[in-house]
């Protein structure tokens, strides 16, 4: 069942998004069934939970922390996490950057940008996003990789609203790339769509969709 959802959505975006297979809240039973139909990429929004999943679970995943970071978490993942999604602060960069020097790693991350009409969401301004990577050129963070942003839509039926905020994370991506990341191939990613919304996404250029209950079922 697991991996029949798996494909559909795969085929649904022409394998050419990549599919972070979101399994917070999910047991480890299920992740290994994910595993074993093929899915190697999974994303993970607690630390707690991520670094127990990552003790118990195949060395060859790669685990995504997609949801809100506080700097004082980020020692616990920096020695295995693939991504960090949800980097919406300069100090939390920063940390990043210290924990995986401790590490002698090199962390992805991608820049949360807030696009959705809500009070709710994190993320950063594209003011302010130019900001954070100024600040990083200057403090010559060595230990960090900026791959690209993360951007999560307004939570509603209207299909136009839904677009219309991604295509400004796509427009956001494509000024942030042209201004500081011309010449950086890693500069490629706009984490973008999830289980309500991931065709529109990848219709407007995203590069990575976070899909949880259409894979595993609901809570």
């Amino acid at each position: 069942m697991i991996g029949a959802n798996i494909e559909k959505i795969q085929q649904e975006t022409g394998h050419k998004v990549k599919l972070i297979a979101v399994s917070k809240t999910k047991p480890e039973s299920l992740i290994l069934e994910a595993y074993e139909a093929g899915q190697r990429i999974f994303g993970e929004n607690k630390v707690q939970e991520l670094v127990s999943k990552y003790e118990n679970l195949p060395k060859d995943i790669e685990w995504h922390l997609i949801g809100h970071l506080q700097t004082n978490k980020v020692k616990y993942i920096a020695p295995f996490v693939s991504m960090i999604h949800s980097i919406d602060s300069y100090k939390l960069l920063e940390v990043t950057n210290k924990e995986a020097h401790k590490n002698n790693r090199i962390i992805n991350v991608l820049l949360q940008i807030y696009i959705a009409k809500e009070e709710t969401k994190f993320g950063l301004s594209e003011a302010e996003a130019i900001e954070l990577i100024e600040q990083k050129q200057t403090a010559n963070l060595q230990n960090i990789q900026i791959c690209g942003v993360m951007g999560m839509a307004t939570n509603t039926e209207n299909k136009e609203i839904i677009k219309n905020e991604f295509l400004s994370l796509k427009s956001i991506h494509e000024s942030l790339k042209s201004s500081f990341f011309k010449n950086d191939e890693n500069f490629k990613e706009i984490s973008m769509g999830m289980s309500g919304d991931y065709g529109i996404a990848a219709d407007c250029g995203s590069t990575m969709i976070r899909v949880g209950s259409l894979i595993f079922g609901g809570r």
